[in-house]
């Protein structure tokens, strides 16, 4: 058995791409788009598991990816947490919470322990931050920071 994808519903694909991509630093692989079912599938993969070389067709549907389903007819998505959240390693954990709050994330749970922390997505779904390797040093403003909100 091998992971495929985990698939979240959004609701603005603007909004998403640019929480996923431009601050999460996700890539976006491949898209699908059917008129007939009116929806749209962009599969979104963490720039490790890609690597630095180009990917053909096959090998991009062979990476773990994140599925983000936009269903063109409006629909209202409650929080979320029914599935749980999604968990993501990163670099930097205090620099990436840092980027997120300047763009104006909320950190639902800040990194108080230098290894984790919670934000929301635009459609509210709960991601889990972790600290690669060993956590880092506790640091001000994080360590004395509370929590805000359901993670």
């Amino acid at each position: 058995m091998k992971y495929l994808h985990t698939m979240v519903r959004v609701t603005d694909v603007d909004k998403s791409l640019d929480f996923y991509c431009n601050l999460l630093g996700m890539k976006e692989v491949r898209r699908r788009e059917s008129e007939a079912g009116r929806f749209t599938l962009i599969f979104l993969a963490a720039p490790h598991d890609i690597g630095d070389t180009e990917l053909d067709s096959e090998e991009k549907k062979r990476i773990p990816c994140l599925e983000l389903t936009h269903n063109w007819d409006p629909e209202d998505y409650d929080e979320g947490r029914n599935f749980g959240h999604l968990a993501y390693v990163v670099d930097d954990i205090y620099a990436l919470c840092q980027k997120l709050m300047d763009a104006g994330v909320t950190i639902n749970r800040p990194p108080r322990d230098g290894h984790m922390a919670f934000v929301r997505s635009p459609d509210n779904i709960s991601i889990e931050l972790l600290q690669k390797g060993d956590a880092l040093e506790p640091a001000e403003p994080w360590k004395s920071m509370g929590n805000n909100g359901k993670w």
